[in-house]
């Protein structure tokens, strides 16, 4: 699994005009699944997301995670991560697990962190999302487990 994260001061995703995910300040994390990937990438995901260092401490420092501070995040799937452009202009998709095995995994992922104390809004699985949000810093990490 993989996630491209970014550090915001707020993030939102609509469908069909409506929003169904929206947080303040935190994480808005992108998540892509591929095939080998399983229940203990779901689990190893979340946890590296919640740990993860790059929220500002007092001094301004990257030095702080969601757990330390009780920051939200917004997951949102995103199978667009597995694509691959090394053989020309239009990217392969084939890397990307099947919506059948991605869904799970994702919604694994959710229900991980929620586990572990975490806020946490989503996307739609399968809906044409509209994402808006502030980039902090901008703070953009890519996350693969």
């Amino acid at each position: 699994m993989r996630a491209v994260v970014q550090r915001v001061t707020e993030a939102t995703v609509t469908v069909d005009g409506e929003v169904v995910g929206q947080i303040g300040a935190g994480l808005c994390a992108l998540v892509g699944v591929t095939h080998d990937d399983d229940a203990a990438s779901a689990a190893k995901l979340a946890d590296k997301l919640w740990h993860l260092r790059v929220l500002a401490d007092d001094d301004g420092v990257m030095n702080r995670s969601c757990a330390e501070v009780g920051a939200p995040l917004l997951l949102i799937s995103q199978f667009t991560l597995y694509g691959d452009t090394s053989r020309g202009r239009r990217p392969s998709w084939v890397a990307a697990a099947r919506p059948e095995q991605a869904e799970p995994l994702v919604d694994a992922v959710v229900t991980r962190l929620r586990e572990l104390g975490a806020t946490v809004e989503t996307g739609r699985f399968r809906a044409d999302m509209q994402v808006a949000l502030v980039n902090d810093g901008p703070v953009t990490v890519l996350v693969e487990v």
